[in-house]
């Protein structure tokens, strides 16, 4: 059956305008995206599909192209779609935290940073400038490494927050294989960026750890 023969409160376009985004399902959701099913497939009997054969929504958002391109009904069209949704949501998040005290919005601290780096496959350590009233100045990946780790140097943290104006930041990077928790060599530099930014008067906030769920804060753990 056509979506277009469901009733109406079922549908999803529908559905949307009447409940809001967040009722709908996530193939509801994708079924908005794809707009179009297939022969003997509606649009949400296609997103289910897909669903299924990807392993959930995230991992079909964060398919690469090849990948992406091969599942029935997507193409070059989708995935360049997919990709400015995906960097509008982004850039959202970011202007969001812009606009706020970061120490006063953890939630738009943790949803940018993971917007920004759950779907990394390597190790990226970044940071977050801000000015004296903990406003973001910028946000920056400064090392990029392999499936478990990334070199950090100390005096290339310090000249890049001297050059942002900064006089704090919130470290952060992420955990490839999905657990939060901090190493022992996350713990090191965490202490070593600190005693060195302290040097030249510049406080780190926090640093977080992004992997599944949501991001692991040092400063609410107690390890800063």
């Amino acid at each position: 059956m056509a979506i277009t023969d469901w009733p109406a409160a079922e549908r999803p376009r529908e559905k949307l305008l009447q409940r809001g985004a967040s009722a709908l399902s996530d193939a509801e959701l994708l079924a908005i995206f794809l707009r179009t099913g297939l022969p003997g497939l509606s649009a949400v009997d296609l997103a289910r599909q897909l669903l299924a054969d990807f392993g959930g929504l995230r991992p079909l958002l964060e398919a690469g192209r090849e990948d992406f391109c091969r599942g029935k009904g997507l193409g070059d069209a989708k995935y360049v779609q997919l990709q400015a949704v995906l960097e509008m949501a982004r850039r959202h998040l970011a202007e969001t935290l812009q606009r706020s005290d970061a120490l006063c919005s953890p939630d738009a601290v943790r949803d940018f940073l993971a917007a920004q780096l759950r779907h990394r496959r390597r190790e990226v350590f970044c940071c977050l400038y801000l000015d004296s009233q903990h406003r973001v100045i910028a946000f920056e990946e400064l090392f990029e490494g392999t499936l478990n780790a990334a070199s950090v140097y100390p005096r290339e943290v310090v000249q890049a927050a001297l050059q942002r104006g900064a006089a704090a930041v919130i470290l952060a990077h992420n955990h490839p294989s999905g657990v939060s928790e901090p190493s022992q060599a996350d713990l090191w530099i965490t202490e070593r960026l600190s005693q060195a930014l302290e040097l030249v008067d510049i406080k780190v906030l926090d640093h977080m750890i992004v992997g599944e769920g949501a991001a692991l804060s040092f400063a609410e753990q107690g390890l800063l």
